[in-house]
């Protein structure tokens, strides 16, 4: 799985429902099967409505296929926080004031969230750059 967003564009991507409800699912267990995504989500759907779900979230670059043998198991392609991150760039690119929207964010953070997010900043050189032998997670 890719660690940086970097890699790739980021376009927006909208998630129905069932999607998110199977990306969950991958992200808990970060392998399964259709069968297991079809135990995991209660079964209550058919196997073509999951393998349909699957194939558009292919389309979305949000999950890889893995063949093994006859089987097919598929894998998140980004973690969630990777996927959350991408979420906010995109919010935040669309917005009029990045700079507002930045800040309206942070006066919703917890005390414990506004430490983590001090402490990252913190850990950072005028560059932006993570000082050497800082932890940027």
């Amino acid at each position: 799985m890719s660690g940086s967003g970097a890699s790739r564009p980021f376009r927006h991507v909208h998630l129905g429902t069932l999607e998110q409800q199977v990306m969950e699912l991958l992200w808990e267990h970060d392998e399964l099967t259709i069968r297991e995504m079809i135990s995991g989500l209660g079964d209550h759907h058919a196997y073509t409505t999951i393998a349909t779900v699957l194939t558009n979230l292919g389309r979305k670059d949000l999950v890889t296929p893995h063949r093994v043998g006859r089987s097919v198991s598929y894998r998140p392609r980004h973690p969630r926080s990777e996927h959350a991150a991408r979420l906010m760039e995109q919010a935040l690119s669309s917005s009029n004031d990045r700079s507002a929207s930045i800040l309206r964010f942070v006066e919703g953070m917890d005390e414990r969230e506004a430490t983590l997010l001090r402490e990252f900043l913190d850990g950072r050189d005028a560059t932006g750059t993570p000082e050497t032998g800082s932890d940027p997670t």
